[in-house]
């Protein structure tokens, strides 16, 4: 499955390098939803270019669209689209059965309240050792699909491509839209 990425990219980078595609940037994490970076390091990922660039730019809603919304330390922001092995295990949270068997409610894990996805997250990990990642659906359009993709999942990610982010770009314009950004 293909799956995108927006993040703080370098084009020097290698892949698994600093600002690459499929570095985890575990330093920066904690904060996260699913973030328990004592434990594992992740990558948060969305089944859509549009659903992956609202996540970066949700914050800065009743703001004018301009070029500095793009850029994280000092980095542009870019759109990678990688790649996932159909073959990995997926811990789905949007699964009804999968909800039941954890014990998990929906408003468990819609929620923003970091002191209750965090611990989901930190024993989902653990009691599916082989899952590469959790599934769940954004909290911004509920059929937009996200992905929060473990470590130790990345060897089975590839990129298929990454591009910089302009303020002309379709998937940006959408995202714009979306979230109301005055352009």
């Amino acid at each position: 499955m293909i799956l995108q990425r927006c993040f703080a990219w370098s084009a020097r980078a290698r892949p698994d390098d600093p600002d690459g595609a499929r570095w985890v940037p575990r330093p920066f994490q904690g904060e996260g939803r699913h973030d328990n970076p004592d434990l594992y390091g992740c990558l948060y990922l969305a089944d859509g270019e549009v659903s992956a660039v609202v996540e970066q730019l949700a914050r800065f809603r009743s703001q004018r669209l301009q070029a500095a919304l793009l850029r994280r330390r000092g980095l542009p922001l870019a759109l990678s689209a990688l790649a996932l092995d159909d073959a990995v295990e997926i811990v789905d949270l949007d699964d009804p059965k999968v909800l039941v068997s954890e014990k998990l409610l929906p408003s468990q894990v819609a929620t923003r309240r970091r002191e209750v996805t965090q611990p989901q997250a930190r024993a989902l990990h653990a009691a599916h050792a082989r899952a590469a990642a959790l599934r769940w659906w954004s909290v911004f359009e509920a059929s937009w699909v996200n992905y929060t993709v473990f470590d130790r999942a990345i060897p089975a990610l590839s990129v298929v491509s990454v591009r910089s982010l302009t303020l002309e770009d379709p998937a940006v314009v959408a995202a714009a839209d979306f979230l109301g950004l005055r352009r």
